[in-house]
């Protein structure tokens, strides 16, 4: 099936090896790079770890320019603001864990994105990620992608049908090395760049400088307290702080310390054991179902908790319209609130929701 497509191009291997698959079977392929993020500093990309800075939008343009594909930036600057990062800051107050690449994907790629293809007359919107879609009767499944390694199916989980009839995922079947074999064949200028790694609007990774400057607001520092709520000493600030930590908490122990719970009310983070931080059962909320519209009874799945998760045996059933509980046959270590639980069927992804 030959297509019109609008490609998300980022400046990195993966998409540009997409822009060559698709083109040589045929499509007639845009490429776009999407603007989201506006920083004084948007020209350098630190330590080559985040993306979208104006060097990525650079190597993009080359790949295109090499392929005569037409390439434009977007300006989402405002919807990228409302639905990734005030999301991002949000949930860092209130004591959980968010994952803004998944907001991203949902809200961004294959909303947004996908909805100025529609304006382009472009049947379709492809990516570089490492999944696959695949047709089954009268559903569209998400599978993973053969690269295990690599596999992104987790940050998809929250595609609607109508999205993933709309979507191609080229790279779905590859192997990151074959993908970058391909890149130095066609002699891409990113050939052998390395994979960004962490958020785009807070590359150097230092969160909490990053909250500070985009509420204007000065974290408040409070009390680190034990599961009998005696007071162990002072944090310096909730969003300092995430589910199962260790290192960085400035206490001297006996005994090894651990962050179990980050409470917003009273700004408290509390500390306990190793052993406390494991749990066998969750409740995840907002929840996205593929396969079936509805589970009506439990089904047993392999469930991760985090992207960097080795999934794991599961029971799981659907509680009401937009909640699910997860039971695992063997403990969990550190599940947070605020992170994604994504439920497999082996290759298949069934749907996930976010941790309550």
């Amino acid at each position: 099936m030959i297509t019109k497509t609008l490609l998300a191009m980022s400046g990195g291997v993966d998409s540009s090896v997409a822009a060559y698959l698709l083109k040589s079977e045929g499509h007639d392929i845009i490429g776009a790079m999407m603007k989201l993020y506006q920083d004084e500093n948007e020209d350098v990309n630190v330590n080559n770890r985040g993306c979208c800075a104006l060097t990525d939008a650079e190597d993009a343009r080359s790949v295109a320019t090499s392929m005569n594909i037409p390439f434009f930036v977007f300006n989402f600057t405002d919807t990228f603001g409302i639905e990734v990062i005030d999301r991002f800051v949000k949930a860092y107050q209130q004591g959980r864990t968010p994952n803004p690449c998944i907001d991203c994907n949902r809200f961004m790629k294959f909303e947004r994105f996908l909805h100025r293809a529609t304006e382009l007359d472009c049947s379709h919107i492809a990516t570089g990620h490492y999944a696959r879609i695949e047709k089954h009767h009268n559903r569209y499944l998400l599978k993973t992608g053969l690269d295990l390694i690599k596999d992104q199916s987790y940050v998809l989980y929250a595609m609607t049908q109508a999205q993933l009839s709309r979507t191609l995922l080229p790279l779905g079947n590859l192997t990151k090395d074959e993908v970058r074999t391909i890149a130095q064949g066609q002699g891409f200028i990113n050939a052998k760049k390395r994979d960004s790694q962490d958020i785009c609007f807070a590359p150097d990774g230092n969160y909490t400088g990053f909250i500070e400057r985009y509420t204007n607001t000065s974290i408040k520092k409070g009390n680190f307290i034990n599961k009998n709520k005696q007071v162990l000493g002072e944090h310096k600030g909730i969003i300092n702080y995430t589910i199962g930590q260790r290192k960085g908490l400035g206490l001297s122990s006996p005994h090894p310390l651990f962050v179990l719970n980050l409470n917003p009310t009273d700004n408290t983070v509390m500390l306990g054991q190793s052993e406390d931080l494991f749990s066998k059962t969750l409740t995840a909320d907002d929840i996205n179902l593929i396969p079936m519209d509805i589970i009506t009874d439990k089904i047993r799945v392999q469930a991760k908790i985090r992207y960097a998760h080795t999934a794991a045996p599961a029971m799981l059933w659907q509680t009401s319209e937009n909640t699910i509980h997860v039971e695992f046959d063997m403990p969990q270590r550190a599940i947070s609130p605020g992170q994604a639980v994504v439920l497999y069927d082996g290759e298949v992804v069934i749907g996930g929701g976010t941790i309550q």
